[in-house]
Formats: C-alpha cells, structure tokens, sequence
C-alpha cells in the first residue's frame, strides 16, 4: 500500500512536470493567404474571409504562369507581395510562459505583426528568425499573426528562390527560466577508439537562484552513455548565464558516411530541484582534420569528398519541398557514390541538415551569394542583355554579422556539417571586384575584357572576409571557414585566401599545382567542378587536393537560358528526382559495387566538351534500320562484353577506353541490346535496350522508404508510358492527365522538361524525359483514395491507396 501511495503520488506530479516544460508546436495549418498588397491586412480587425485557406510550407511564386516578361534568372516567375494570417487561440499549457514564433525561411524582407503590434523586419529569405509574442498575447482569447512577405524585386537572385513563407514555422512556449533559441552547444574532442570528450554548452535566460543544468547523452540503444551537472550562477542581477558541461564518452560510435552514428543529447534545467525546461537534439562524434599536403581525414582515415551542390526547389513544388521528396533525392544520390553536399549559395532547410546527419553526407554550409554590391542577374537569359543588380547586398552591411549568426547557432550540432563557407563567387572577376591581373594570365568565368578601372577594388575582398570569418569564430572554432572563389588568380592579389581556413576553387583545376606550390600552407579543394572526368582525375590523382562539388547534383529552377528555357538541366538528376545517363556515370567513377549502364547516341556526338557538358548516351534502342548508332557503356567493370540480339560484338577492356567511356559504333537493327560486365573474369552485372514499339498501356510505382512513414506522407508516384511489351517509353510525348478522389490533393507533376511552360500546376504533362513524377497529399484524415492515370487512346490506370 505505501508502495501504490508513492506511486499515485508521483503519477500526480507527471501532469505538472510536463507543463512545466517546454511546449513546441508546428504551426503549418489554419493560414489564410492573400496576393498582393494590403496594409490593412496588418490589424486584428481586419475581415480575412475571403482569403485562401492553406497549410503551410507555401511558394506563391511557383503557383503563377511562366512569362517572358520575368527574369530568366529566377526561372521566368513572378515575385511580389503576399499576406498569411492566421487566428489562433494559445493551446493548453501556454499560459503563464513566455511564447515565440519561430520561422525558418521567409522570402523575403519579411515583417511581423502580433494583435496589430509590429515585430520587426527580417530581409534574408533564407535565415530562420523569432520574434517573442508574449506580450501582446490574448492570454484566453483569439489571436491573430499576420505576416508580409515583399518580393517584388522579382529579379534578386541568380536562381529561382520561391515567394512566402516557405517553410516550416513553430509556436513555442518555455518558463522564464529556460534556454533560449539554438541555446544548446555539443562538442567532442580527443577522440580515440576509446574514448571521447564532450562538452555541453549551455545558455540560460533567467535569472534564478537554485538553477542547475543536467546533461544526458544516449545511444541509439537507449544506453546512458555520458552525464554533467553544473549549478548556475547569476551575477550582480544578470538575466542570463552559461553552463559548461565535461564528461567523457567511452568507445565512441563515430558518425560517417558509411555510419552515420548519432546520439541523443538531453539538456534539463531544473530550478530548486524541479525540471524546468529540457532541451532534446540528435548529436555524433567525429574528428575532422583538412592538411595543406594530405587533404580531408575523417576519423583519422583519409577520405575524398564527393560532393554535388544543390539548390532549394524541387521544381513543380518550387522551394516548399516536402522532406519526402529530399529523402528520396538523398537516398538517389547515396547510391551513386556521393558523400558530401554543398548547400549553395544559402542555408536550407532545417530539416535538411537532419537528414544528413540520418543518411550520412558530409556538409558545406554557405551563407552569402553576394556581400556588399549586387551581382548580375540576368534577365533575358544567362549571359544576355543587360543585368538586373538587385539582391541581397541591399542589407549586407546592417544584417550579414546577424544572419551568419542564424546559420551557425541554428545547425551548429549536426556532425554532417564540417565546414562554413562566407560566401559564393564573390571575387566572379569583374561582377562586381576587377584588378589590373585581369588583363594578364588565365581568368575563366570573366565578365567584360580584362581590367574594368570603373569596378571596385579588388582589395575590398580582404576586408570583407575578415569580418565575416570573424563572425564565425566568435560562435564555433571546432570546424573551419572557407568561401567559393571563382577568380583565385585576382583573390591573390589580396588578403582573401589568407583569411580563410580553406580555400575552394571554382573551375580552376588547372591552378592546384602552381598553387599548392606557391601556397604550400594553404588548403586547397574543388569548391565547384564541371562534369569533366579530367576534374576528377584532378581531385583523384592529387592528395592535397581533397574534394569535388559538381554543378550540380540535380537540375533546378532558373539560371535559365532564353525563354523558353526556364530551368537549368545541370544536374546529375534531373527536377523529378530521376538518374540522368551522367549520374550512371559518375557513379562508374565514384561508387564501388559493380556498376554497368549503356545508352546510344548519334555515332557523330561526342562528349566532354564543356564543364556542364553531359554524357550522351539516352536508354533507347529506336532508329532506322541500317542507320548507323553508337552505344555508349559507362561502367567500374574491368571489361564489357556487347551483344545484339544475343551476337557478340566482343569485348572491350575498361582500361583501354578513351575517357573511361566504351564505344561500340555499328547499323542499328531493332530488338535487343545487352551487356555483360566482368570483374576477374566473371559477370557481376549486366544491361539491356529494347527497341519499343507504340505507347498501349501506363504503369504507376509509389516511391517507399524506411524513413518516410506510410500514413500521411506525400506520395511519389513515376508514372511511365509503356508499349505492348510492358518496356517504358522514355519520350514518347503523350499527355498523361491525373485525378485524384475525394480529399487527397493533386499537388503538381513534373516531366522535367527544362522548357515546358505550360502552368506547372496542371493536371496534365506530356511525358518528355523518362517517367512523369506526381506528387499526391493524402487526406488529413487518413481514409482511402485513388488516383487515375488517362492518356488518348491508351487504357486507364488506377491506384487504389
């Protein structure tokens, strides 16, 4: 009986302790939305009702029609002003905290309104930021947030950057005494097979007397695997203070990408004894190390970076990406040997650093594209006309210090970052900095001839620089600063490179040895490369040289060519998430199980002849009768043996191929195409082409991952033409039309055609390139429902799901 009386007492308490925590909702549902200006829209009183209801992460821009009239820069779509508010009344247990907004990207120049109270102005559309409520809240009444986004300058960006807010936002409450935003800071040092030390940074808001900080660290198992305490202290009225928590961790589970280990880390605040807040993020240990002679060490083991760089938007979805569809992009580029993403030019979204960390790829944070003077953005297509100059360094002299600030602080403890990078292509030779070196040597990407005396300085990269690796360091030193440079030979006439951890070089294979020669402290890498495999050979054959970040992992929105062309098709994988004949090759370069990938292409097309170049080699067997073709093999075998309806063209040895591309140029003759791949002497992979006949049925997968749960999450559907034989149709150019029951949501189809304009919000798209992807949203309330697949003349298909 005294047993059960302790335990009702102490199931009594549970109802307290919880509240007496910190309280985090996502706060996605219930917006209205508004196109266009209404400064009215800012006041409580204000009738919303006839206003779009939606569920945010929201992308007004990609919503709209393609038009010539927009900038090829940001994919020929419009910008400007929208309003969200949203009524809400505080949920149970907000009562008597101190309340805050958190938004992770707003694009952009945002501002804030609570109950008709203004909150403030954030410019960058990139940064998360919050604003406290507390004050002007209804405590039990409703409420009311109102939020401004201005993009009316359209043409801000060099790619396409979406419009509104964007992604996810969340209301939180915490006591007086609690930790603050990003108020958390894991570290390990000296780090063994053994053992590991970790520190827990801690910073408080108060003041209280009694506080105290207790910090656990668990393993996947649920295994207690290191634990601190550490009294607080408030001096002389101070109303905050920091913790900081040592312990050590025995015989570490390291994070790579091969394991991407991770702890859970539990921070509590407890004032007199009682928990007052707790604090919960995923956390890894590992050791990083770059050398100017031996390149990049992770966990001691010396290791090649091979990297893509990617951009926010999943083209028909603009830049409000369900995580869903980044798992599956992530999961494409894994397989295909990759171990490292660039994050360029902005921090992205929070989420998708968790994935990283979750599926192991080592991270470039970046955080600028411009500093103080705007670079050209093309309006009439890349390189063509003349440019727009609008953008971000509008705000870069009051703002950058706060916004770096946001992108360290808010993804700090994931162990997949590994290095910050100030900014891209800032020294783009004469866009906007010129020096007199221009008119001398090798000066790739230059805009205008030679020195340009009317541009600033080239010597302002050294100040500038300064100030922001400073920034960085004032909030972690554990992982190095680095930028993008793409005019090195400028750059080092300043004090830019020397400012830097590490310097990357953009395009600029050809200066690794005279620079690693005549900088032999500085440490060099690829920060952005072309698709050529003598970029590679570059990186592979150079152990100073420790990585490669092609331009770029997957095709995206703007940085277009003259209309029609809207989006950019330099990607390994193309807007609907679908290997590209270059991605079956890199992964040839870059992956160690036995890969074998065979297209044709005309006999008179060659490759490698420009940095986005692509290999041509399309997975189709279709021609005249007796016109001559050439098959292309990309292939790790060692040899490739080819056969035409089952007759042996014989084999060819990978070692003798020019380019590491085997040839077969012969007379087509439809039917089938396979090859064999061969490591010692035995097949360990094979391939095929068919030649297909006319489109006669649709066939339709659902995308499924262990990491995306069956019930709720946004469908990924390929859905492909197919001839008699069940063989797909790579572009065959019907329209496929989809519908979809009840209150599931059509939410866009993608052919990737770079210069498709017609509205991306369609039902209905020609298959162009390979499989249409189709994005559907179950219902909210989990019941059945089916989508349709028709095209003329060809028989439905239906899921039922």
């Amino acid at each position: 009986m005294k047993r059960l009386q302790i335990w009702l007492c102490l199931l009594g308490m549970i109802p307290f302790a919880l509240l007496a925590q910190r309280q985090d909702e996502l706060f996605n549902t219930g917006w209205k939305f508004h196109r266009g200006d209404v400064p009215e829209a800012a006041a409580t009183s204000y009738n919303d009702a006839d206003w779009q209801s939606l569920v945010l992460p929201h992308d007004w821009s990609i919503e709209s029609p393609f038009s010539e009239e927009w900038a090829s820069a940001t994919g020929y779509l419009p910008g400007g002003i929208g309003w969200y508010r949203k009524a809400f009344t505080l949920p149970e247990g907000f009562a008597g905290k101190k309340v805050f907004i958190a938004f992770d990207g707003v694009y952009n120049n945002s501002e804030v309104w609570i109950n008709g109270h203004y909150l403030g102005k954030r410019p960058n559309g990139f940064v998360a930021f919050e604003y406290e409520l507390t004050p002007y809240l209804n405590k039990t009444g409703s409420n009311t947030i109102a939020v401004k986004a201005d993009h009316t300058k359209f043409a801000d960006s060099r790619w396409y950057t979406g419009s509104g807010i964007y992604r996810d936002v969340h209301l939180y409450a915490v006591n007086p005494v609690h930790i603050p935003q990003w108020g958390v800071m894991f570290t390990a040092t000296n780090i063994t097979a053994r053992q590991a030390k970790a520190r827990v940074q801690v910073n408080v808001n108060g003041p209280a007397t009694g506080a105290e900080v207790r910090a656990v660290l668990m393993d996947a198992y649920g295994n207690r695997k290191g634990t601190a305490r550490q009294k607080l202290v408030f001096n002389n009225g101070d109303s905050a203070t920091k913790a900081d928590l040592l312990f050590t961790v025995p015989t570490p589970a390291l994070w790579s990408p091969e394991s991407p280990s991770l702890y859970t880390l539990s921070v509590q605040l407890l004032v007199n004894g009682k928990p007052t807040d707790t604090w919960k993020e995923e956390v890894g240990i590992r050791d990083i190390r770059f050398t100017a002679d031996s390149g990049f060490f992770l966990n001691g083991k010396n290791t090649k970076l091979k990297g893509v760089c990617i951009h926010d938007d999943a083209g028909v979805l603009g830049v409000a990406v369900p995580q869903e569809v980044w798992i599956r992009r992530l999961a494409l580029l894994k397989a295909g040997g990759c171990n490292s993403i660039r994050m360029s030019h902005n921090p992205h979204a929070a989420y998708l650093y968790k994935l990283c960390d979750q599926m192991g790829f080592l991270v470039m944070e970046e955080a600028f594209d411009e500093w103080e003077l705007g670079k050209n953005k093309w309006i009439k297509g890349w390189n063509k006309g003349s440019p727009g100059k609008d953008g971000y360094h509008e705000y870069f002299a009051n703002w950058a210090e706060q916004d770096i600030a946001s992108m360290v602080l808010r993804t700090r403890n994931s162990p997949s970052i590994i290095m910050w990078s100030i900014g891209n292509e800032i020294d783009y030779p004469n866009d906007p900095y010129s020096h007199e070196v221009l008119s001398t040597g090798r000066n790739p990407q230059i805009y205008g001839k030679g020195y340009l005396p009317d541009h600033p300085p080239a010597a302002q990269l050294g100040t500038l620089s300064a100030r922001l690796v400073k920034a960085v360091k004032q909030l972690d030193t554990t992982r190095p600063v680095t930028a993008a440079l793409a005019g090195v030979v400028m750059s080092n006439t300043t004090t830019y490179p020397d400012n830097l951890d590490l310097v990357g070089y953009n395009y600029q294979e050809y200066r690794y040895a005279e620079d690693h020669a005549a900088y032999p402290h500085r440490i060099i890498y690829g920060s952005e490369n072309g698709m050529q495999l003598n970029n590679w050979n570059a990186v592979d054959s150079n152990r100073y040289i420790s990585a490669q970040y092609l331009w770029t992992g997957i095709d995206y929105m703007g940085e277009a060519g003259l209309w029609p062309t809207r989006s950019n098709g330099a990607g390994l994988v193309n807007l609907g998430g679908f290997a590209k004949p270059e991605y079956w090759f890199r992964k040839s370069l870059w992956s160690s199980e036995p890969v074998l990938y065979i297209g044709s292409a005309n006999v008179s097309r060659s490759n490698e002849s420009g940095n986005w170049t692509h290999k041509l080699a399309e997975p189709v067997w279709n021609k005249r009768t007796a016109d001559s073709i050439s098959v292309r093999c990309f292939t790790n075998c060692e040899e490739v043996e080819l056969f035409v309806n089952n007759r042996s063209l014989g084999r060819q040895q990978l070692a003798s191929a020019t380019n590491r591309i085997l040839t077969w140029n012969l007379v087509y003759e439809p039917g089938t195409v396979t090859a064999k791949g061969y490591r010692q002497g035995k097949q360990v992979s094979s391939a095929a082409l068919q030649t297909t006949g006319a489109p006669a049925g649709i066939k339709a997968e659902v995308y499924q991952h262990l990491m995306i749960p069956k019930q709720g999450s946004l469908q990924q559907i390929a859905v492909s033409l197919v001839d008699a034989d069940g063989h797909v149709l790579y572009a065959p150019g019907n329209a496929i039309t989809v519908t979809v029951s009840g209150s599931a949501t059509l939410k866009g189809i993608e052919n990737s055609n770079l210069s498709d304009t017609s509205l991306y919000k369609a039902n209905s798209k020609k298959v162009a390139n390979g499989p249409l992807m189709v994005y559907v949203k179950p219902p909210e309330d989990g019941s059945n429902y089916t989508v349709t697949f028709t095209a003329e003349g060809i028989p439905a298909k239906t899921l039922e799901l």
